[in-house]
């Protein structure tokens, strides 16, 4: 019998190997490879192999901080698929669902986790802010799969996720104040206080993304073109702007994950300018495996080369995070104490999906471009999963842990369940929309 480390290696090179040859295989079937891999890590807790043991109480910093870094690639390479100028007026369809849907399904499900679920106030509104932002990592299917896609339902979803995992954070940190204070210790200065951090949050946020993204480009471009220095490792630049973004926003006290997301979209931005109306990949043209610097050092070319790269490589990464972290919140389930499937989280779940998402969606897109049929899949595809368990973990990090401990299984039910109906409703769903689009004029 091999020794558990033996095991592992074993267990991870499968699946490794399985999902990179079965890749493909799932995107014709109505399954998602999280699916799979939220069934792997259920699998490897207390009732099948026992080789994992995560507790999300005891463990919530370490998830915390694993499901923090899967976010942060996953922001950033969104960011680097929307290839829109910063004032095209697609661009209103992502921040009606980023920012006021966000709020709509806040201001809606606050009160429901009161009323319906027997919350108190503060528990509720974290409860409302967990669930609140849609998911960057599950929804390839629905996502900007090419930079220059301007499909209005691809795009506004994709640049939905990008925005609202940031601009949900002071929502969950209201109510965490909540959750530690008496109702009766709000006052207008928490009001205020509230609202001036929040706008200095996102602002300063965008700021601080954008002029890395824009300020690292220009400078490894100037320097291949100029010196033909700085060429290779596109990873490095990937990863470090990426912290850079992320470490800048939070000293200055204001959203990481959303100034990771505006340093992609400033990176794109810089090569969407170099490079014209021409897609990247005709920019590059053909690549001399024996003589790839050419093509880096290239003037007409770098920008295009550098930006391509860093997204092969982040979209990498961002699979790799996925495997990580499904497997991590389907152990969490294995090892969770208490049950997760209730009354309760059922009526959750059918509010969530079919109520208050749908409201959400419509109101926020009334006089819009968007058309019914693509309101009525982005009212469903809100989906929920990687950016919701980061918060519940970060709740339980910095939270009283009774006040936050009734929203485990209740948080937990919605994202299981937007794996899969999500997952199977997917790829059935995207075909007809394509088949539909691919039928007008």
């Amino acid at each position: 019998m091999p020794d558990t480390e033996t095991l592992w290696f074993l267990i991870v090179g499968s699946l490794l190997v399985f999902m990179g040859i079965a890749a493909t295989t799932f995107r014709r079937l109505p399954i998602s490879a999280a699916m799979f891999y939220l069934a792997i890590g259920f699998a490897l807790g207390p009732i099948g192999a026992r080789l994992l043991h995560l507790d999300l109480i005891a463990d919530a910093h370490l998830l915390r901080v694993v499901t923090e870094i899967a976010l942060l690639v996953s922001l950033f390479t969104i960011g680097l698929r929307l290839r829109v100028p910063v004032f095209d007026a697609l661009w209103w369809l992502p921040l009606r669902l980023g920012v006021p849907a966000m709020l709509v399904t806040i201001g809606l499900l606050a009160p429901f986790g009161v009323y319906v679920l027997g919350l108190a106030w503060g528990p509720a509104l974290l409860l409302a802010a967990i669930l609140a932002p849609t998911d960057p990592v599950l929804a390839h299917d629905v996502q900007v799969h090419d930079p220059g896609d301007r499909d209005v339902l691809r795009f506004a979803l994709s640049g939905e996720g990008g925005l609202n995992d940031g601009i949900a954070l002071p929502f969950a940190l209201l109510g965490l104040t909540l959750c530690a204070n008496s109702p009766g210790s709000t006052d207008m200065g928490l009001t205020w206080q509230f609202a001036g951090g929040t706008l200095w949050g996102i602002v300063g946020a965008v700021a601080i993304g954008g002029l890395l993204g824009w300020a690292t480009t220009h400078a490894v471009t100037w320097l291949r073109t100029h010196h033909a220095q700085a060429l290779g490792l596109e990873g490095f630049f990937a990863l470090g702007l990426i912290e850079l973004s992320f470490g800048c926003a939070q000293l200055a006290h204001t959203y990481g994950f959303l100034a990771v997301f505006a340093a992609g979209v400033a990176m794109r931005r810089v090569e969407h300018q170099a490079s014209g109306e021409r897609s990247p990949r005709s920019t590059i043209g053909s690549v001399d495996s024996e003589d790839v610097v050419a093509t880096a050092a290239d003037p007409d070319k770098a920008h295009a080369y550098m930006t391509e790269s860093v997204l092969g490589f982040t979209i990498e990464l961002e699979r790799i995070a996925e495997v990580a972290i499904m497997a991590m919140i389907g152990n969490v389930l294995a090892n969770l104490r208490v049950p997760f499937f209730t009354w309760s989280s059922a009526a959750l779940i059918v509010a969530l999906f079919v109520v208050i998402r749908p409201a959400a969606v419509e109101l926020s897109l009334l006089g819009s471009r968007a058309s019914h049929a693509q309101r009525r899949l982005m009212s469903w595809f809100g989906i929920r999963g990687i950016g919701s368990f980061y918060y519940l973990a970060y709740a339980l990090e910095h939270g009283p842990t009774a006040a936050v401990l009734p929203l485990l299984p209740l948080t937990l039910a919605v994202v299981t369940a937007s794996v899969f109906v999500h997952g199977v409703s997917a790829t059935p769903l995207m075909n007809w929309y394509h088949r539909g689009r691919s039928g007008q004029p």
